[in-house]
């Protein structure tokens, strides 16, 4: 097996995931996953397709990831990985799609309107 590519996104965040047999190292953006997301529910949702298959430490993965924020970023980490699971084998596809790993997010924020103070907010309204 050599690298798997693909990529997954959720929000303002692209993550592209280069995915091989090895020790189980997680890389985003060249540190640690766990230096890079410091908060522990992030970094079970990075690892959560692994968990769900039960393949932890089989597999090294490089990331890289930018735009939006950390939650945006880690959903679409686990989202990448988890295609790169399927693109593997094929059977791994009904048990990520039974715990909804196959799913892509597609809520992104609304814009703002003119005349508006926010998407939905509007300017105080004065009757005299």
């Amino acid at each position: 097996m050599d690298t798997i590519h693909t990529i997954g996104r959720r929000k303002a965040s692209v993550a592209r995931i280069y995915m091989s047999k090895g020790k189980g190292i997680i890389t985003v953006n060249k540190k640690n996953y766990k230096d890079f997301f410091p908060v522990e529910v992030l970094q079970k949702k990075v690892v959560q397709p692994f968990t769900a298959l039960e393949l932890e430490g089989k597999f090294d993965v490089k990331v890289n990831v930018n735009g939006g924020g950390n939650t945006g970023q880690a959903d679409a980490i686990k989202l990448a990985i988890a295609r790169a699971l399927c693109k593997l084998d094929e059977e791994n596809r009904s048990a990520l799609k039974v715990e909804g790993l196959l799913t892509r997010d597609s809520r992104v924020v609304e814009r703002k309107k003119p005349g508006q103070k926010k998407a939905r907010k509007k300017f105080q309204w004065v009757k005299r």
